[in-house]
């Protein structure tokens, strides 16, 4: 059930268009900045683009923050939402229901598919950035004059290539987390309309919930449980030594609203009398 269940997610050109517009956005990025050699000032815009002028292996960084806030929840919001209540609205469910595959297994393979996803999305744009930041702004001053062509941590020590790239999987790993949480949500959402724009709007809902009550002294007492508190808990990553406590925090925030999400999308779906 799980290998029909990619394999159809990967024949969905809806979801290779997702991809492929994540990735086209830092690459628009690095083409301006190259060609305009105009970076943010330290301090402002995404999280490191100020210094990809420098060095490019620190692109993929920058570009993975330029893609979280916006583009990839909306992506993973109508992947996500389109997992059950897709099925529902071409009147697909009712088929996939009688047979005997059991809903927690259909519902089980719908939120690997998600993962499967959101992990694919966040190697690409790791990956593609690396690319492009790499042959528009090089490896830096320390690589063009014969050195190991490490960067810059954000406390002053150099973190050497191998060290970057153990830290960029971290990135990749922890945020396909953090959407993994939202893809969760939006499974859940998906069991309870038959409409997979209404359920993509209901993950985009909590999205902005969160980031509107984020930066509320109301609401500190829940701020530490919004979904989005932790997704920029990744840049300390790119401390040395590595601050570990916000990043473990965060992922155990992420795996508690899948766990929840997933458990509340089965509770929904077991029962639901499916007439579509």
């Amino acid at each position: 059930m799980i290998g029909v269940e990619l394999r159809l997610m990967l024949r969905r050109r809806r979801v290779w268009l997702c991809w492929a517009l994540l990735c086209a956005l830092p690459a628009l990025v690095a083409v301006l900045l190259a060609t305009t050699r105009l970076a943010p000032a330290p301090g402002q815009g995404p999280a490191f683009l100020s210094a990809v002028l420098d060095n490019g292996q620190l692109f993929p960084a920058a570009a993975l923050a330029l893609v979280l806030p916006v583009f990839l929840p909306i992506t993973v919001a109508v992947v996500a939402g389109d997992a059950i209540a897709g099925e529902a609205s071409t009147g697909m469910l009712r088929y996939l229901v009688v047979r005997p595959v059991g809903r927690l297994r259909l519902l089980t393979a719908k939120l690997v598919s998600v993962a499967a996803y959101v992990l694919i999305a966040v190697a690409l744009v790791t990956l593609t950035s690396y690319v492009v930041g790499v042959a528009a702004f090089g490896f830096g001053a320390g690589a063009a004059a014969g050195g190991a062509g490490g960067i810059t941590s954000l406390s002053g020590p150099v973190i050497t290539p191998m060290g970057l790239a153990t830290r960029t999987a971290i990135v990749v790993g922890y945020l396909a987390l953090c959407m993994l949480a939202l893809g969760a949500i939006g499974l859940f959402f998906s069991t309870v309309t038959d409409s997979p724009l209404a359920a993509a709007l209901g993950v985009l809902a909590v999205v902005v919930v969160s980031a509107s009550l984020l930066p509320l002294d109301a609401a500190a007492a829940i701020r530490f449980y919004l979904p989005t508190t932790h997704w920029l808990a990744w840049i300390d990553l790119y401390r040395v030594p590595i601050l570990w406590t916000a990043v473990r925090q965060g992922a155990e925030v992420q795996l508690s609203y899948v766990l929840v999400a997933f458990g509340a999308a089965w509770a929904n779906f077991a029962t639901k009398d499916v007439t579509s």
